[in-house]
């Protein structure tokens, strides 16, 4: 058997050949501060995802990581899913638990983990946020190899287990043991109550692993290997329980290798659509046609495989607009020599891929991604792509493909063209690794967005936000009274400088994580906001006037 890491001569000259077109692509050394630049520094959390000689699936796909107040401080806090015994699925030792670390205030963390009760029991690999009771507290999805685990936010500190009170924990069906690499909080029915989406990868089975090799040394498996699972909708009853309507919902029928989830509402009818980024398999788009039921449209709106037909190993997605037009873009990142597709949203029911024309193709061939990020990284009105880059390879191979890599972020050159930004970012090549997850929001109050991303085998990274510039910002903080509280699903315009920008409040992103922040607009030279519109997801539309910048506004939906 083979591999899925196995390239031939030619595959490999494709893809040193793609390096070299896109060095020469890369920002250009400048005389005067790079335009986005992070520094370093250290948290004290490690991915451990108990990497074995047998290379079984899960070891190489860990690592989500969530961005949230978990104490309604003000700060925002750090929570890291972890791996555990690969033969047993427990965790066994403290290295794998799950990690909480509270923000002190100063962008410096401490561990909470065993007074919050949140160390885990499972092999965990996707979190999700979000504040499914509406008590103003955010509860903890943790999806995972053949258990999920849901966690209410008691408001002390502390979390309970409420898995199997809230009906989540039976995953077993016609398709065996489930095993969740992605989900995500999205009120479908507009009803106020966040339900619950959840992605599945593929059947596995530890006692029954294929046995692939490369060169004749044991290492993962194509997705080929494996059959592929159908992903779930959980409908939020309103009474701290789910009902899994997958079957009713359309979503059933459609088995694949899911990975990274995007949530937005792409055609503006009011209810949020469903993206899933497929490892090796076609892409899903589910459209909502209300009532929490779905139609399957993404080959028929250009979204199913990247434009030259080929099947890639989507990883992570992002669902953002990217042109400031309003309308939500789609941002997915795959593995070396297969490029990280971006589908513009035409405005019409439909989407034209822009790799190849806007410069991505030719920059991210030589790369492997794992969790894109759509956001404002300089607040220059224009939302960059951050990616947590490293392939699923094992070490094993590191002489043969670039495995361990650093992370990457793509400027928006104003909408359709990127420029790749590495090692002027602060991304040197001495923090290449397996990077996975990744997560955003603003540490210490200074008004631009930093990252944490986590890598297996390795120190999960902070990455703080020391671009060198004078551009303005605002978050918003939505509490939502109609609709959920956290204001999933309101769809936010926001007009300074005479330029239009636009958010849709999801706390989905990347790959496994959760960025779940204030949403976050860059206003370049603009000392002000002319106007700010929220569309709730209750119909209710909210409009403010002449907001100064450089603040959080928190902004309750009217009752």
């Amino acid at each position: 058997m083979r591999s899925r890491f196995f390239r031939d001569l030619r595959g490999k000259a494709f893809v040193y050949a793609a390096f070299l077109l896109s060095f020469t692509m890369q920002a250009k050394p400048q005389s005067g501060p790079p335009p986005i630049h992070f520094s370093f520094h250290s948290i004290a959390f490690s991915l451990d995802s108990c990497e074995t000689p047998e290379k079984h699936a899960p070891e190489t796909m860990a690592g989500g990581v969530a961005v949230f107040d978990y104490d309604n401080d003000g700060n925002l806090d750090i929570f890291f899913t972890n791996g555990a015994d690969i033969s047993t699925l427990r965790k066994t030792s403290e290295k794998y638990w799950n990690r909480l670390f509270r923000n002190n205030g100063d962008g410096t963390f401490t561990d909470v983990t065993e007074k919050a009760g949140l160390a885990g029991s499972g092999y965990d690999t996707a979190v999700a946020v979000g504040d499914y009771d509406n008590d103003g507290y955010e509860d903890i999805f943790v999806g995972g190899v053949h258990r999920n685990t849901l966690y209410h936010n008691n408001g002390d500190g502390t979390f309970t287990d409420v898995t199997e009170k809230a009906g989540l924990g039976r995953l077993d069906n016609e398709y065996g043991p489930l095993w969740s690499v992605g989900a995500a909080w999205v009120d479908v029915n507009n009803d106020g109550l966040l339900d619950l989406f959840v992605a599945n990868y593929l059947s596995w089975d530890g006692s029954n692993e294929p046995n692939c090799k490369v060169e004749g040394k044991r290492d993962y498996c194509h997705p080929k290997f494996y059959k592929p699972l159908p992903n779930q909708l959980f409908l939020n009853k309103g009474d701290g329980t789910f009902v899994d309507v997958s079957a009713q919902a359309g979503i059933r029928m459609h088995p694949g290798k899911g990975m990274g989830i995007g949530i937005a509402d792409y055609d503006g009818d009011g209810f949020p659509d469903i993206f899933v980024a497929n490892d090796k398999l076609p892409n899903f788009l589910f459209h909502n046609k209300g009532n929490a039921v779905f139609e399957e449209i993404a080959a028929e709106t250009g979204v199913a495989l990247p434009e030259n037909g080929s099947l890639i190993s989507g990883m992570g997605v992002d669902f953002r607009d990217l042109n400031n037009d309003g309308n939500p873009d789609i941002s997915v990142v795959a593995l070396q020599n297969e490029t990280f597709p971006v589908y513009l949203n035409n405005g019409h029911g439909s989407f034209t891929e822009i790799t190849g024309m806007s410069g991505m193709r030719l920059l991210s061939t030589p790369m492997s991604g794992f969790s894109p990020n759509i956001a404002d990284f300089d607040n220059d009105g224009w939302k960059d792509i951050f990616v947590a880059r490293g392939d699923v390879a094992s070490p094993d191979l590191a002489g043969r493909i670039q495995v361990d890599q650093p992370n990457t972020i793509f400027r928006n050159l104003q909408g359709e063209k990127w420029s790749a930004l590495t090692q002027e970012a602060g991304f040197t090549a001495q923090r290449s690794k397996r990077h996975r997850g990744s997560a955003f929001g603003d540490f210490n109050h200074d008004g631009k967005l930093d990252l944490v991303v986590t890598a297996i085998g390795a120190p999960a990274e902070i990455w703080m936000n020391d671009t060198p510039n004078g551009n303005h910002w605002v978050e918003l903080a939505l509490q939502g009274t109609k609709s959920n509280r956290d204001g999933i699903g309101a769809r936010i315009r926001v007009m300074a400088g005479g330029q239009a920008q636009f958010n849709y409040v999801s706390t989905a992103s990347g790959y496994a994580s959760s960025s779940a922040g204030p949403v976050h607009f860059g206003l370049g030279p603009a000392k002000a906001v002319d106007e700010i519109e929220i569309r709730w997801p209750s119909g209710t539309v909210q409009t403010l006037k002449n907001v100064a910048a450089d603040q959080v506004l928190r902004i309750r939906e009217p009752k």
